[in-house]
């Protein structure tokens, strides 16, 4: 049986900046997974909330927010900003501990394209803290310098078609220490935009964060 989820927006307030959020907590959650999206997207992301609407059927909670203010967006050096994102996740991370509904959850990255350097970043700072984290055609390359230090199960997912970014997948995988699976999708392209492939994703994620909330 699949469960239903009601989407909440939320203002997550961070010092002198405020993030806008899509939080989503079914009944008894397994966990709750944060969404660190790429370069130019934002909590909108179609592909994202795909992902989040798959992982709510099967008893996730979940948080899609802008790593950054509309203002910001607009400078294009921000978006890539990896340092300034990752610290942006880690104050999320903070935030969702901190949340009486949330507060006793174990929480997940999920991070796409350049999202994923700040998930694994954040992963580094938190150790054990985070069950696990999903790469969807990300850019782990971009934190190779925290990458020793990630203690989360790690699952990076690649489509086929992507050749590049596989291999710089692969360079990443070798410096991650802790449990991990790089796994190419067949078929798919960068964007999983293929007919079934983001589905595809959607549930080896689901299977990889179901395994390391137990």
């Amino acid at each position: 049986m699949k469960i239903k989820t009601t989407p909440i927006a939320v203002s997550i307030a961070l010092g002198t900046v405020s993030l806008k959020g899509i939080l989503c907590i079914p009944d008894q959650p397994r966990g709750i997974i944060l969404f660190s999206h790429g370069s130019g997207s934002s909590r909108l992301s179609s592909r994202n909330n795909y992902v989040a609407s798959i992982l709510q059927e099967e008893g996730m909670a979940t948080l899609l927010f802008d790593l950054l203010t509309e203002q910001e967006d607009l400078n294009y050096e921000t978006r890539f900003d990896i340092p300034l994102l990752t610290q942006r996740l880690i104050a999320v991370t903070h935030w969702i501990k901190a949340k009486e509904e949330t507060r006793t959850l174990k929480v997940a990255y999920f991070g796409a394209s350049t999202g994923a350097a700040s998930a694994l970043g954040a992963a580094a700072y938190f150790g054990k803290e985070i069950s696990a984290v999903v790469s969807r055609g990300g850019r782990p390359d971009l934190a190779l310098k925290v990458l020793p230090e990630v203690k989360a199960p790690t699952l990076l997912l690649v489509g086929s078609r992507d050749r590049m970014v596989i291999g710089l997948n692969e360079r990443a995988y070798d410096q991650l220490p802790c449990t991990k699976r790089l796994e190419i999708v067949e078929g798919a392209s960068h964007l999983f935009e293929e007919p079934g492939k983001l589905e595809e994703v959607a549930l080896l994620s689901a299977k990889w964060f179901t395994k390391y909330f137990k």
